[in-house]
C-alpha cells in the first residue's frame, strides 16, 4: 500500500466537482503513486463522462486500461454482489492490458461527471519499454491485489455455496413436509386407506395409470349391522373393527387398485381386472377375509361380515355412474341379509 498526496491539478479536479475525494481516506490498495499518476496521464487518452455514462459492459472484451483523473466510477459486479464505487487516482480495467482481450468482470459507470485517462494496450507497451522499473512495481502491486480479491471472492463464493446447501436442504425438508400432509390430507386416518378427497385425486390421474390390457371395476363394501357393533362393544371395538376390515380390502387390493374409506362403514376398491370372473374372485377374497377376523376380550364373540355389490366400469362413463351400479348390487345383497357379494357386468 502506498502513501499518496495528490498532485496540484488533481487537487483542484477533485475539489471542484468530487465529492468522493473529499470522503475517502487517504490510503487506498488500488490508487496510484505520483509517478504512477503522472506516467498513466501523459500517456493517455482524456476522456470526460457524464453522470451515468456507461464505460463498459460486463462480459465486454477489453485492451484497455482506465485511470480516474477526477470524479468516480461505480462497478457494478451482478450476481448478488455489492458494488464498488472507486475515485480519483484509482485504476481499473487494468488486466485487459496484462493478459489481452479480456471479459469484463463489471459493469463500469460513470457515478458522476468524471475525467479518465485511456491506456490502450500500444500505449502500455511502450511504457514497458522505456519506464520498466515503474511499471514492475505498478504490476507487482496490482497483482497481489488481484489475488486478494480473488481470495475474497473464493471466500464469499464459498459462503453463498454453503448457504445454498443450507437452502437446498431447507427446501427439501419444506418438500417432505409437503407431500406429508398432502398424503394425511389423502388418507383416512383410522385405516390409513385413501379417502374422499384421495379417491377423487386417484380418479384426477386415473388416465395415465390406465393398464391398457385391463378393465376397470368398482367394488363397494360395507359392514353388515355396524350400528350394532357400535351399540353393543362400545365405539373402540367399532374402530378395532374398521381397522381390521380395512386390512382385507387391502390385502384384496393389487399394486394397481385403489382400496379406500369413503367414509362411516362403507369401503371401496377400484380395480383393475381382466374380466367379472376376476371382479368376483377380488370380492370373494374379501368376504371371506372378513368373516373368518376373531377379535380379543370383550369382543371375543365378535363375528363381523361385509355386503359387497361389484361392477365394471363402463369406459364412456363417470365416477357417479360406476358408483351407482355398484350401489345397486350392494343394495340388492343387503336385502338378502348381507354377508355376501353380488356382481353385475
Amino acid at each position: 500500500m502506498v502513501k499518496v498526496s495528490p498532485g496540484a491539478s488533481l487537487a483542484q479536479s477533485a475539489a471542484s466537482g468530487s465529492a468522493f475525494a473529499r470522503a475517502r481516506p487517504a490510503f487506498l490498495p488500488r490508487q496510484l503513486s505520483d509517478e504512477e499518476l503522472a506516467l498513466f496521464v501523459g500517456a493517455g487518452q482524456r476522456r470526460e463522462l457524464v453522470s451515468r455514462e456507461v464505460i463498459f459492459r460486463k462480459g465486454e472484451l477489453g485492451r484497455a486500461m482506465f485511470v480516474i483523473e477526477a470524479g468516480s466510477i461505480q462497478l457494478e459486479f451482478g450476481d448478488g454482489m455489492p458494488d464498488k464505487l472507486i475515485g480519483p487516482r484509482e485504476f481499473f480495467g487494468e488486466l485487459a492490458l496484462f493478459i489481452g482481450n479480456h471479459a469484463r468482470v463489471a459493469n463500469a459507470v460513470a457515478a458522476e461527471a468524471s475525467v479518465l485517462r485511456v491506456i490502450e494496450h500500444a500505449e502500455f507497451e511502450t511504457l514497458l519499454q522505456t519506464q520498466a522499473p515503474l511499471l514492475a512495481q505498478f504490476m507487482r502491486r496490482s497483482f497481489s491485489y488481484l489475488v486478494a480479491s480473488e481470495q475474497q471472492l473464493i471466500q464469499n463464493l464459498k459462503r453463498r455455496n454453503e448457504d445454498l446447501l443450507v437452502t437446498l436442504d431447507s427446501l427439501r425438508q419444506t418438500q417432505t413436509q409437503l407431500s406429508t400432509a398432502e398424503r394425511l390430507v389423502r388418507t383416512d386416518e383410522l385405516t390409513g386407506l385413501c379417502n374422499r378427497r384421495g379417491l377423487y385425486h386417484y380418479l384426477d390421474e386415473l388416465r395415465g395409470r390406465r393398464d391398457p390390457g385391463q378393465r376397470l371395476g368398482l367394488l363397494l363394501i360395507d359392514i353388515d349391522h355396524f350400528k350394532q357393533i357400535n351399540d353393543h362393544y362400545g365405539h373402540l371395538t367399532g374402530d378395532i373393527a374398521l381397522r381390521a376390515v380395512a386390512r382385507e380390502v387391502q390385502q384384496a387390493a393389487a399394486a394397481t387398485d385403489l382400496p379406500c374409506r369413503l367414509g362411516g362403514d362403507e369401503f371401496a376398491v377400484l380395480v383393475q381386472v381382466h374380466d367379472t370372473e376376476e371382479l368376483r374372485s377380488r370380492a370373494a377374497q374379501i368376504a371371506a377375509g372378513v368373516r373368518a377376523l376373531r377379535f380379543h376380550a370383550p369382543a371375543e364373540n365378535l363375528l363381523v361380515s361385509v355386503s359387497i355389490g361389484a361392477s365394471l366400469c363402463h369406459e364412456t362413463s363417470e365416477w357417479s355412474a360406476w358408483y351407482s351400479d355398484s350401489d345397486c348390487a350392494l343394495y340388492l345383497v343387503k336385502g338378502e341379509g348381507g354377508d355376501n357379494f353380488r356382481v353385475i357386468a
